[in-house]
């Protein structure tokens, strides 16, 4: 059975956040967290958070081996985007995307 975790509305571009968790996925949870824990992104502690709560889900519905659960999927999606107007020189604009991203962990 799947743990499942999300984090919808990162405020995070998404690509910033995929090469993270390339790293992480097919790793046991443990190995992940301390992966996680050293890297210097922004990004990394908020996959470590939503693989912090997949692993509490886990826990909470009574997993039969914790220690042997292993991250089969982090997915991350790119969101909405907040969409602004930077002035330009002689009239013009150019539009600016601030980005989010859905972050998806699931442990098995």
């Amino acid at each position: 059975m799947a743990y499942t975790a999300h984090h919808k509305h990162a405020r995070i571009s998404a690509t910033k956040v995929r090469p993270l968790a390339t790293l992480i996925r097919g790793q046991r949870v443990d190995d992940a967290l301390a992966i996680l824990k050293f890297q210097p992104q922004r990004g990394a502690r908020m996959l470590e958070k939503v693989l912090k709560s997949a692993l509490g889900n886990a826990e909470d519905l009574r997993a039969p081996n914790i220690a042997g659960l292993r991250v089969t999927e982090a997915r991350i999606d790119g969101g909405p985007m907040f969409k602004r107007v930077r002035p330009r020189a002689r009239g013009m604009a150019h539009i600016i995307k601030k980005r989010f991203a859905h972050i998806h962990i699931a442990i098995e």
